[in-house]
């Protein structure tokens, strides 16, 4: 079991069913996966840069990624139906709390001028969606061996009802939000 893990079991599960005056353990607000999305739209005619980028995403996320396939064509893109362009990655149980540990106390502090996350990115049903321009800030990435810079986002998806409680959910995790 990870730290965070049981960092939430023993001390953050009872206090959101403190907080939110919650009798039942199994219906308090809980991490269920973390989803990563990365488009390779402008890797479609590279096979080299598109390798290069799912191995480095594979180091990031401990697992390979699957591939996302345009399900229509869209010839003002040059994509047809069929083509690869995306990658994804689920994460769950004990990959999603390392993944997220090693996020909010390696990732995030490396981060130029980093000053926290907003709190505008819930969709209302207290998942919490934040974008990157840039792959390289992982630990795992070796800049001089890696594919170019890559934007990609992630999708932390929590079974919290609305966003108040997601995002009490992730600050008692340890997510980083501004002040506002």
């Amino acid at each position: 079991m990870t730290k965070l893990l049981e960092k939430y079991q023993k001390e953050i599960r009872p206090k959101l069913m403190e907080e939110f005056g919650i009798n039942n353990s199994m219906a308090t607000p809980r991490l269920i996966k973390i989803i990563i999305n990365i488009g390779i739209g402008d890797l479609l005619k590279n096979k080299e840069g598109k390798e290069a980028i799912l191995r480095d995403f594979s180091a990031i996320l401990g697992q390979k990624l699957a591939e996302r396939k345009a399900r229509i064509s869209v010839s003002a893109f040059s994509v047809r139906e069929g083509m690869v362009v995306g990658l994804t990655g689920t994460l769950r149980k004990v990959r999603m709390y390392d993944f997220f540990d090693k996020f909010v106390n390696i990732v995030l502090p490396r981060l130029r001028d980093f000053r926290g996350v907003s709190r505008k990115s819930f969709d209302g049903r207290g998942n919490y969606t934040i974008g990157f321009t840039d792959h390289t800030v992982f630990p795992e990435i070796d800049v001089t061996k890696s594919a170019p810079a890559h934007g990609f986002e992630i999708t932390f998806v929590t079974n919290a009802k609305g966003d108040g409680k997601g995002e009490r959910l992730l600050e008692l995790l340890g997510m980083p939000f501004t002040k506002n």
